[in-house]
Order: structure tokens, then C-alpha cells, then sequence
């Protein structure tokens, strides 16, 4: 199958050459041109297992082969080691026995028209090369005198290589006085005791073949000469050689004539004896030394690698001494082979009658014979038309009997040339060979070259035309066989016809043409950004002819580089419509990225940019620098690259083996422009240090870190800070500090000394040596201040002079009640407290405020009951005054102050008794419309939960609506004067009308929020009038009050347990008011005051307003956990922050807010005045 394909590529090759010269298609009638043919010499060597000798020619008929060898017939197909090709003259030679097929074979294609010959290719078996058994005879000679080891190295492929080497491989050592010559052998211009040795080897190496061959070894003995000018074998001291003129070891002889080749390697050689050792030196007789010229082995060998013409010419070598000189002349003459002056004639075509010249125009020195041959026969001069006039054959008024293969064959000394010539004497009609209606296309825009090949003989006439119409305009080309169109237009596509015509005949061919579309990326990818890890994507968006769907694709390359897409299991890259997308990207996908939209007629190409956003390389080549000490230092280092963003900033770290080896920690930050950073450090520590970069993406690995930097033990640096002065007992003060850390120790011995004294009392400092960090100070007076500093030492001195803190010793509780209690009863549940504040003497420690005490002794609705319900606020800071919230309208209070510090609460001031007002009731829990008739509708409801004070009744409002427009058409109100009154009927109502009703209950203070419900009168006809009289029915109403009952009931127990235990909890049924006392009482002195969640300002007060609706937080009509969602702990917000006057309140006495109660829809009446107090 290899053979094969070469053979293919071969007959392609000879095909394309011939295709330049005579072009005549296969179609026609032709004699053999051989297209393809070994040429030799070809070398078996021992590793070849096949011989391939090619033969391959063309012709029509095809043709046939035979083979001489050695000039006598060779038929392969004879020998049974020999393989044929029936396809062609080759054959092939099995390697065993090739030595009998060693010759010149010459291969002839022949078939009726005439007969070509190939080259003669030569096949050489050579021998394995090997040097001949023989004993050699020591070399003796005495000291001065030359040696010529000789090699005779054997033939064999080449190249061949020669050594000289002992037997245990170690090269002779070669320089002036010992050297090898081109022939192999190895010259001493003069023997020295040194050369004494047994084992001169001589290696012949054969590349080709991986052979290596040894000559015998030889043993050369030099005998040293004495003073008497005799020779000894003894170690007596002897004296150096006498002096000897020069003579010439290679060549002998005074001239030498060399033949040398052009082109080939020009050697010259001269290896001189004598002693001393002679110097070489060269010279060109009547000329000069060209550049071209190389001198080698020490002088000796003078080269040219290609010799040329005018190196011909006489050299001279001179061999010189001490003793005189000695010379060789070198006749250099350059030949060359036979070689085409132009190129090899050429085929030809011709008409019958015209006349024929073959011409062979060779060169060579010495000048060619040219032989010629007539189908491989020899030819000369006849009697009939064809002459030869030396390189020259003429055939005239040539008839189609001379269509022949003419050889040429020059030749001289160093080889020869060999030319087929095919002459063809035909006359023929045009024969067209391009395919009738071959189908064109191309892109709108491009050229197109439209053939039309044609054979014929005369050559024909060429037209083209489309729609019967000659082509015109500079786009249309016509070429020997061919249009070609410039610039091609929509409406060039369609037919075309090619004529060709000569006298023999005329023939036409049809072309079709199809102007495509050009294909176009009009969305082309974008340069990106993308962060490493992250997905890239990229865009290619292209337009093309439809009618190329099928070989239309994009193709997506990097860097000029395909990137294989769905090819491995593990790719990173997927083509998704026309996005390319990228996952996981790293720095490797960084790079220009081509989309390439492409058909099978054109493409177009778009290029982006991907940058990959990463954190940055680690920093190199950390150096550090001292400056002025070993604890200040300069530490330097080149950033690392920033993978296309910016370096923000660099983090320098350190890590030091004395009290954390092996943890890192930061210990400065330099701006990103910045590749120093100057380092103070604190002493007795090993450090070493590292960087790293930060850039937009994140931080990158820190650098290798530095060699290690001890420095030295100071003093320390700063002394402890955030220093505390506590008193937990009365009489001791307890002082703590931040102590230093570890690394700002700066050397051993690390203690604290602590220093006090009474703040503008005393003058000496009382001072302690300490190595925690704490100290406490005993038997002090409760709560004075002092004043303290502490210092830092350690083994090699004190730090900085310290700052001094000003603190107290212990507390303890204060001693005095507050005085001149007041109280201003601002309406029904807000009252104003007022107190002469505690000596400060007796506060004894930091004034933390006031708690305000006060208990809700019992109602104004049910005196007789005691209720003794307890509620305290906290009031921080110095004040004398507060709003307190949360009372109960209509009830007796008992009220009291005390002061508190951070150790406790002072005692209680004497009680204050007050009363609060009555206020308006709460909203009505029930209001429904029943009975309704053609003007009379019945409502019912239920008594307020909380009357807040004694209910005088009740106030309606009823309003007809338009129930288109939801509008107020009318409005009339009632007041109900029985409080105990639940049900009102309603008379004068208009027929079949929507009303909404609006009911409160009332007190003295007025009316409380009212409870809205609708209903609709009924219209006397049809059915509705059966409706009405069933409404009527005594049972029916009966049932309607039943159901309202149960659900006032209901009610009332949702309202109950819901205020159970709550601050603004209703009154509770009189069975279990003793009850809920005792619980309330219990959950209050449970609580503790929360003295951060009190502060207010007493100037906020106006926060609150009469025409806020907003309801209790947590509050909700009905809670069936039976908790009240605020719980107790609203009892200690505080009311600091409102004013003393100016605030607003509902009518009940409620404060909207935090405080207020529950949601009010508005009110019928102002509020009262303040109620009366008692002390």
C-alpha cells in the first residue's frame, strides 16, 4: 500500500511537470512518456528487506514494459524471487541472494506509437567491510626519525569514518607532529620516547550499516639515542634528535595531478616529517587565496567545500623547519559532467507537412557525445527526411509516420544525460475535455476562472458567449481555455457557452455559473473580561447563502491555533448556537480568539481579545535592607504579574519563631505602586517575612519567604492601655489593664510598675511591681477618687513615661431618701412627678438615676376592693422630675421615689396618695342590626368592657348611604341615656335603604370610640313581603337576642383572659379581682429594673397627641394564649423624654404611642381636668 501511494504521488508529480511542456490528453492517441523511474545507484544494505526498482509510464495505448541489464534482456517475471506489478514495469527484489542481481537495468515503455527508455539505474551489494587476519611486526625505530602507521581501511557504504584509538578505546591524541590522513593512515612527522606504545588501533565505522571494524593492533617502540650519537635500549639519559630538513610523508614526489569534479569537495593534503616538527603553509601559483578556502588538521589539509571553475589552477604547500624547507606542487583541473545548457528539449505537437527540430543543448567537460536513439533504437541520417546534424535532428515535411520517442543521450567521463522527446504529427478537430454544463460558483464580489480545455491540432479558436450574446465590458477575460470574471455580479449567474474551432472542425461546451451570496459575521465577538474560574463567553453571530447550509460552520481558533470543540470527554469549550462558551476559565485560555464563519466558497473571520482577571503572581527576590538599625529596615521585592488587573496593594507578613512559629500575621499594607516597605520591628524576635499582592479579584499566594532577620532586645516601646478602676467592695479599688503582647515585650523580664495616689490630696505616688495584669488596692476610704499610671519594664529598661487615669475606689448604697414629693395628675392614666434630689455626698458612688414606685390601690368603680397592683419605672441620670404613663382611669394610687448607683437602691421616699379621673369608656365589644322592617330596623349590643368610669349611656349616629356612590346622604344622632340599655329600635327609616350605624358608650368625660355596623331596610312586595312577616315572628327574635347573648358572653370571656396579668388589662369579674391582685403584685416584684432600656428625655413628651390612632403594640382584640404580648415590661419604658406640659392626650387620659391604649376612631367630648391628690 506505501508503495502504492508514493508511486501515486510520484505519477501526480510527473503529471503536473509534463502538463507544462506537451499537453495532450489521454484521450488521444500518444506515445509512452515515462513519469515515474528509480533513480540510482541503489545500495542494498543489510537491513532492507525489499528492492523497489520503478517503472511507470503513460501513453494511449497503455503501455507496455521491458528490462535490460547490463545491456541484455532481463525479464523479471522469470525469477521467482522477483515480485511484479501487472500495472506497471516496476519490481521488487527480495533481500537473499541479491548479489546475483547486481548490474545497470534500463527500463523501456513501449506501445504501437513508438517506445521511451529510462535512465540506467545501477544495484550495488556491497560487502560487509572487514579488516584482514594478519600479524603485524613491531615498529622500531629511533627517536626523530618519522612513522607511518598504515590503516588500509576496508570499502564499504558510506561515509565511512576512521579512528585512531588503544584497546581500551582511548583516542591517540593527535596535534602538529602526529596526525591522521585522509587515506587513514597516521603520520609522525618525528617519534619521541612517548610514542612508545603497544596498541595503535585503527576503527573503521559504517554509519549506514552500524558497523564498526578493528584493524589489528600495532606496536611501536622508539629507542632514544646516546651522547655517542648510538643507539640504547637502557635507561641512560639521552640526547635530544639532531636536527633534520623537512621532506613530504604524503604525497611523494615533487607534483601531483588532481581531478576534481564541479561541485564536489576540493582536498589537497600535505603531512611533512623532519625534526622539529615542520610547519605547513599554502599558496595558489598566480592567484590568491579565496575566502572559500579552509585550512584543517594543523595546516596540513586544504579544503574547498564545492570547487568551482576557477579554483583550477597550481597550489603549492611548503613543509619548513629549523633545517630547511620542503615543497609539493598540486595540478588542480575541474571537470564536470554533462548538463542541459537551457532544459531538456521538449514534446511536440505538430501539424502533418511542417517541419520538425529536435535540438539537444548540453555542456561538460570534457565536451558530451550525443547519441541519439529513435524508440530506444540507435538513429542516424537516412535517405528519406530525417537528418541529424550533431546535437540537432531535423524532420522535414513530417508526416504522421515520424510520431516517435526521440532519446537524447549525452555522455562523457563522469556521466551522462538522457531525454525522451515525444513528436506527435497529427491533425485533429477541437476535442473538448472540461465536462459539458460544469457547474461554477462563487461569491458575489469574487472573480471566477471558468475553463474550457481543448485539444486540437492546428490549436483552435476560442469564443464565449451567454444568451447568444458576446461578452463585453473589462470584467470579462478570455484566456487560452479559459473566463475569467471580475468582480462577479448577481446577474452574471446563468449559462455560458465556449466554442472552440479550427479547420479540422468546430465543438462547444456549456458552463454554468451561480453567484452566491458572500457569507458575513454581523454580530462579531467582543473583547471580554473575565474573572479566572469563572464562564466566558463569546458571540458570532454570521449570515450566508442558504443554499450552502450544508457546508456552512464556524470554526472557533486561539491564537491561530483550531480549538478541538466535543472532541474530548473533559472539554472545557461548547458551542451553544452561535456563542462559544468557555467554563472554568484559567490563564491558559487568555488570548485572541477568531471566529471563522466559512463555506465551502468563502469565509469571513472576526477576532476578540479574552482577558483573564486573576489574582496576582506571588512577588519575587524579597531582599532586606537595614536602615538604621536592625529594627528598622527596607524590605523590596518584584511584583509578580497582575494578570490584567491592577495591583491594588501589597500586604507585607511576617512570622517569628519566639512565641508563634509558624503563624503568619499581618503587619503592614503599601499602595500597589509601591514594591518597598519600610519595617520598624520590635526587639529580641526572628523574624522572617513575606508578600503578597491584592488586585480586584481577590489576594494572591504570598512569596517565598525571606531568610531569617534576628533583632536585638530594647526596652519597651508603649505601656498597657484601656486601664479600668473598679470598685466591687466599698472599701478596695481594683485596677486592670490590656496587658503588652507577646512581641512587644522587646526582651525578657516583662513586669508592670503600678503607681496611685488620692486625687489632690497626696503628692507621693504609692508604687507596686507587678507581673500579672491587675492590682488591687485595700482599705480605702468608699468612693474616692484616685489617680494611676502604669509603666512598662522589662530587663533592658523602662518604656515611656506613662499617662495618668483619674478612677474611684469602691461603692456602696446610697444613704438618703429624696424629698418634696409631688405629683401632677395630667389626665386619666399620665401623671408628672416631681422631687428634691439626694445630697451628693450620700449618693456615695456614680449616680445611676431614680426608680419611680407607684401601686394602683384600688377603683373608683368598685372601692371596696382592693387591688394593690405594683409598677416602677427607671429614670437614669441626674433629674428631679417625670412623666409616668400607664395609669388606670377612675383609681386610687399610692406613689414613692428613691435614688440608685451601681451598688444598689437608696431608701424609699415617704408615699404620695393621688386619684386619676374618670375617662371615656372603651368601644362598645358588639353592635348588631336585626328585625329590619320597611322603616324600623332593632339594634342590640353589649356594655364596654372597661366603662372607665360611670357610664351615663350611650350616643348613636346613623347615616343613609347611596350605595352607589357610598356618599353620607343624611345623618341623624340619639343619645341614650340608660347606661343599662342594650337595644335600641330605630323608627322613620326609609324603604328598602342601606344605613350605617355608629354607637360609644359615654361617661362624665365623654364618649368613648364607636363601633360601626350596616344594614338595609326591607321593601314591602312579592316575597320580601313573606320575609318581613316571618321576621316578625316572636320565636324568630327570640332566637336573634339568644345568639347575640352567647357571643357577648363569648366576648367578654376572650377580653378577660386576654388582660389577665397585663398592664392595661380590664377590670375582672368580681369572683376573681383578689386573685389577679395577687398575680399582678408577684410579677411586679419579680422584675428587675432594666437600667440601659430607661433613658428618656422629659422634653419628648409632645411625641404624644390626641389625634394618634395608632393601637398598643402587641394588643389585638382578643388573645386566647392569655398573654398579654407587651407583657409587664412596659411598665418600666420610660417618659423621660417627654415635656412637663404641652403634650397631647386622648380624652380617656391615654397618650398614643408606646402607651397608648386600645384603638380609638374618635372621640365626642375634651378631656377633664386633673383629678385630686393626696399626700
Amino acid at each position: 500500500m506505501r508503495l502504492e501511494g508514493s508511486l501515486q504521488l510520484v505519477l501526480l508529480l510527473a503529471l503536473t511537470s509534463r502538463a507544462t511542456g506537451l499537453r495532450i490528453p489521454l484521450e488521444v492517441e500518444q506515445p509512452p512518456t515515462i513519469v515515474s523511474h528509480t533513480l540510482g545507484p541503489i545500495i542494498v544494505l543489510p537491513f532492507d528487506n525489499t528492492i523497489t526498482v520503478q517503472c511507470q509510464a503513460i501513453g494511449n495505448p497503455p503501455p507496455e514494459y521491458r528490462w535490460t541489464k547490463d545491456g541484455r534482456t532481463f525479464i523479471p517475471s522469470e525469477f521467482s524471487k522477483i515480485r511484479t506489478d501487472q500495472r506497471n514495469g516496476t519490481f521488487v527484489l527480495h533481500n537473499k541472494d541479491l548479489v546475483q542481481f547486481q548490474g545497470k537495468y534500463r527500463c523501456f515503455a513501449y506501445n504501437k506509437l513508438g517506445t521511451a527508455m529510462a535512465d540506467e539505474i545501477e544495484i550495488i551489494v556491497p560487502n560487509i567491510p572487514k579488516f584482514p587476519k594478519e600479524t603485524l611486526n613491531r615498529f622500531i625505530v629511533l627517536e626523530g626519525e618519522p612513522i607511518v602507521l598504515k590503516c588500509n581501511p576496508p570499502e564499504g557504504v558510506a561515509p565511512r569514518q576512521i579512528y585512531w584509538m588503544s584497546l581500551d578505546l582511548q583516542h591517540i591524541e593527535q596535534d602538529e607532529r602526529v596526525s591522521m590522513g585522509t587515506d587513514g593512515n597516521l603520520y609522525f612527522s618525528n617519534a619521541l620516547q612517548k610514542d612508545s606504545r603497544p596498541d595503535y588501533c585503527c576503527f573503521a565505522a559504517f554509519p549506514t550499516i552500524r558497523t564498526i571494524v578493528q584493524k589489528t593492533a600495532m606496536a611501536v617502540v622508539i629507542k632514544s639515542l646516546k651522547a655517542d650519537n648510538g643507539s640504547s635500549d637502557s635507561g641512560e639519559v639521552a640526547e635530544a634528535p639532531p636536527a633534520r630538513m623537512p621532506s613530504l610523508l604524503l604525497p611523494s614526489g615533487v607534483q601531483t595531478v588532481k581531478l576534481f569534479l564541479k561541485g564536489e569537495a576540493m582536498q589537497l593534503e600535505c603531512i611533512p616529517e623532519g625534526y622539529p616538527t615542520p610547519n605547513v603553509t599554502w599558496i595558489k601559483m598566480g592567484g590568491n587565496m579565496t575566502g572559500r578556502i579552509k585550512l584543517t588538521n594543523f595546516q596540513r589539509l586544504l579544503s574547498i567545500p564545492a570547487v568551482e571553475e576557477r579554483d583550477q589552477g597550481k597550489y603549492m604547500c611548503t613543509a619548513e623547519n629549523s633545517a630547511g624547507k620542503a615543497v609539493h606542487y598540486f595540478d588542480v583541473i575541474v571537470e564536470e559532467p554533462p548538463k542541459w545548457l537551457t532544459e531538456p528539449p521538449r514534446s511536440q505537437l505538430t501539424v502533418i507537412g511542417s517541419d520538425v527540430h529536435i535540438k539537444c543543448s548540453v555542456s561538460g567537460k570534457p565536451p558530451p557525445v550525443i547519441t541519439w536513439r529513435r524508440n530506444g533504437e540507435i538513429f542516424r541520417d537516412d535517405d528519406s527526411n530525417r537528418r541529424v546534424l550533431e546535437d540537432t535532428v531535423v524532420l522535414h515535411k513530417a508526416t504522421p509516420e515520424d510520431s516517435s520517442v526521440y532519446q537524447c543521450e549525452a555522455s562523457n567521463d563522469h556521466g551522462s544525460l538522457l531525454a525522451n522527446v515525444n513528436i506527435m504529427v497529427i491533425n485533429m478537430a477541437p476535442l473538448i475535455l472540461t465536462r459539458d454544463y460544469q457547474e461554477y460558483a462563487v461569491v458575489l464580489g469574487e472573480d471566477v476562472h471558468m475553463n474550457c480545455s481543448v485539444f486540437s491540432s492546428p490549436p483552435s479558436n476560442i469564443f464565449w458567449s451567454k444568451d447568444d450574446a458576446t461578452l463585453e465590458g473589462e470584467r470579462f477575460f478570455e484566456s487560452e481555455q479559459s473566463l475569467k470574471i471580475f468582480s462577479t455580479e448577481k446577474a452574471d449567474s446563468g449559462k455560458y457557452v465556449c466554442v472552440a474551432k479550427n479547420t479540422e472542425g468546430t465543438s462547444t461546451v456549456t458552463a454554468v455559473l451561480d453567484v452566491k451570496d458572500p457569507t458575513k459575521i454581523v454580530a462579531p465577538p467582543r473583547d471580554v473580561q473575565v474573572v479566572s474560574g469563572a464562564s466566558a463567553q463569546l458571540m458570532c453571530e454570521a449570515t450566508y447563502d442558504k443554499t450552502l447550509r450544508g457546508t456552512f460552520e464556524v470554526v472557533w481558533k486561539k491564537d491561530g491555533e483550531e480549538i478541538p470543540l466535543f472532541l474530548e470527554e473533559n472539554s472545557r469549550y461548547f458551542v451553544d448556537d452561535d456563542m462559544l462558551q468557555i467554563m472554568n476559565v484559567n490563564l491558559s485560555d487568555q488570548g485572541n480568539y477568531t471566529c471563522i464563519a466559512q463555506t465551502s466558497l468563502d469565509e469571513d473571520a472576526a477576532t476578540a481579545l479574552l482577558t483573564v482577571l486573576d489574582v496576582p503572581d506571588a512577588p519575587t527576590n524579597l531582599e532586606i535592607s537595614e536602615i538604621k538599625s536592625r529594627r528598622n529596615i527596607s524590605l523590596s521585592w518584584i511584583p509578580g504579574s497582575d494578570h490584567s488587573s491592577a495591583i491594588a496593594e501589597f500586604v507585607v507578613e511576617y512570622e517569628e519563631s519566639k512565641w508563634e512559629p509558624g503563624r503568619w500575621k499581618e503587619l503592614q499594607k503599601v499602595v500597589g505602586n509601591q514594591a518597598t516597605a519600610e519595617l520598624a520591628l520590635h526587639g529580641h524576635l526572628n523574624y522572617q517575612f513575606r508578600v503578597y499582592a491584592v488586585n480586584a479579584v481577590g489576594p494572591g499566594p504570598p512569596s517565598e519567604p525571606t531568610r531569617r532577620h534576628e533583632t536585638p532586645p530594647a526596652p519597651p516601646e508603649r505601656n498597657p492601655e484601656n486601664i479600668k478602676i473598679q470598685g466591687h467592695l466599698p472599701h478596695q479599688m481594683d485596677i486592670s489593664w490590656e496587658p503588652l503582647l507577646a512581641i512587644e515585650h522587646n526582651g525578657p523580664g516583662l513586669e508592670y510598675k503600678v503607681s496611685y495616689r488620692k486625687l489632690g490630696v497626696e503628692d507621693v505616688w504609692t508604687e507596686h511591681m507587678v507581673k500579672r495584669h491587675s492590682f488591687v488596692v485595700r482599705n480605702t476610704s468608699t468612693f474616692v477618687p484616685y489617680e494611676i499610671k502604669i509603666q512598662s519594664r522589662n530587663s533592658d529598661g523602662w518604656g515611656p513615661e506613662p499617662k495618668v487615669v483619674t478612677g474611684y475606689s469602691g461603692e456602696d448604697v446610697p444613704t438618703a431618701a429624696p424629698r418634696d414629693i409631688a405629683v401632677e395628675v395630667i389626665n386619666t392614666t399620665i401623671l408628672r412627678v416631681s422631687w428634691t434630689q439626694v445630697p451628693y455626698a450620700t449618693v456615695r458612688g456614680h449616680l445611676g438615676g431614680y426608680d419611680v414606685h407607684w401601686v394602683r390601690r384600688k377603683s373608683l368603680l368598685n372601692p371596696n376592693r382592693v387591688l394593690d397592683e405594683h409598677h416602677a419605672m427607671t429614670f437614669t441620670g441626674k433629674r428631679s422630675h417625670a412623666i409616668v404613663p400607664g395609669l388606670e382611669p377612675f383609681s386610687e394610687y399610692k406613689l414613692t421615689v428613691n435614688v440608685f448607683n451601681k451598688k444598689g437602691n437608696g431608701p424609699k421616699s415617704d408615699p404620695v396618695t393621688f386619684s386619676t379621673p374618670e375617662g371615656v369608656p372603651q368601644q362598645v365589644p358588639i353592635l348588631t342590626a336585626s328585625n329590619p322592617h320597611k322603616d324600623s330596623i332593632l339594634l342590640v349590643w353589649g356594655p364596654p368592657l372597661e366603662a372607665n368610669g360611670i357610664l351615663s349611656g350611650y350616643h348613636l349616629q346613623y347615616h343613609l348611604i347611596n350605595e352607589t356612590s357610598l356618599e353620607v346622604l343624611d345623618s341623624q344622632e340619639v343619645n341614650i341615656s340608660g347606661p343599662d340599655t342594650t337595644r335600641w329600635q330605630l323608627w322613620g327609616l326609609k324603604e328598602g335603604r342601606l344605613y350605617r350605624f355608629h354607637l360609644s358608650a359615654c361617661t362624665q368625660a365623654g364618649c368613648g370610640p364607636a363601633l360601626a355596623e350596616e344594614s338595609r331596610t326591607v321593601t314591602i312586595e312579592g316575597v320580601a313581603s313573606q320575609g318581613s312577616d316571618f321576621s316578625t315572628q316572636g320565636w324568630f327574635i327570640g332566637t336573634m337576642c339568644a345568639v347575640a347573648l352567647l357571643t357577648l358572653i363569648a366576648l367578654m370571656a376572650c377580653f378577660v383572659r386576654k388582660n389577665k396579668g397585663g398592664k392595661y388589662a380590664g377590670t375582672p369579674p368580681l369572683q376573681r379581682q383578689d386573685m389577679f391582685s395577687m398575680e399582678k403584685v408577684k410579677e411586679k416584684e419579680d422584675l428587675h429594673p432594666d437600667l440601659e432600656s430607661q433613658e428618656m428625655s422629659d422634653d419628648t413628651f409632645n411625641e404624644y397627641s390626641d389625634s394618634d390612632e395608632k393601637p398598643l403594640k402587641g394588643s389585638s382584640l382578643c388573645s386566647l394564649s392569655g398573654e398579654d404580648a407587651a407583657g409587664d415590661s412596659v411598665s418600666r419604658d420610660s417618659l423621660v423624654d417627654y415635656t412637663d406640659g404641652g403634650g397631647e392626650f386622648n380624652e380617656d387620659g391615654s397618650f398614643i404611642g408606646e402607651y397608648s391604649g386600645r384603638k380609638q376612631r374618635g372621640s365626642v367630648s375634651g378631656p377633664s381636668g386633673p383629678g385630686p391628690v393626696t399626700a
